[in-house]
């Protein structure tokens, strides 16, 4: 109990503009966020990843901290698991969309699928490869991307709607071509 007041007591250090609070916290917190994430995923670098974005949260929302509605802990877990569920959602979506892009159990992607997807983003008009880019690979959400790229978010929709349509085609006629 008495390490749970001690990180309520950085917690309030922290609030108050001390980022030695922020590095108590971080110190305490990471291994018991990571062993959850990691747990949960078996996947390392994903863990360190949301470990390291929700601290990163913790740093932009910080004031919405509340110790009457819980822990310091327990918040951090609760964003640390809305960030996995997000992301986790995000890989379900795109390999639903482009299969060819994730592994499958019984079927690894060779070298020429990996070139043949790396050509067919290449070959992308730029606005619609940034988008790509971003979301797939960086995997940011739609308004970070509509803030990266200063444009409307329904742009950033209807960019990687085209984009995705235009890669799904490709990729199905390279395939269908090589077989």
């Amino acid at each position: 109990m008495k390490k749970m007041k001690r990180n309520e007591e950085w917690m309030e250090i922290y609030k108050n503009g001390d980022k030695a609070g922020f590095t108590q916290l971080y110190e305490r917190l990471y291994e018991p966020l990571y062993c959850f994430l990691y747990r949960y995923t078996q996947e390392e670098q994903l863990s360190i990843d949301i470990v390291h974005d929700t601290f990163e949260i913790l740093q932009k929302k910080k004031q919405a901290f509340n110790p009457a509605k819980g822990t310091v802990k327990a918040y951090l877990f609760q964003i640390a698991y809305r960030l996995l569920i997000n992301k986790l959602n995000r890989r379900k979506k795109w390999r639903s969309l482009l299969p060819f892009l994730a592994p499958q159990s019984n079927h690894s992607i060779s070298m020429d699928e990996k070139l043949w997807v790396q050509q067919a983003i290449a070959d992308l008009p730029d606005k619609q490869r940034a988008i790509i880019l971003l979301v797939y690979y960086e995997d940011l959400p739609q308004n970070e991307i509509a803030s990266i790229l200063d444009i409307p978010i329904g742009t950033v929709k209807s960019r990687l709607h085209t984009a995705m349509n235009t890669l799904k085609n490709n990729l199905e006629e390279d395939f269908h071509a090589e077989r």
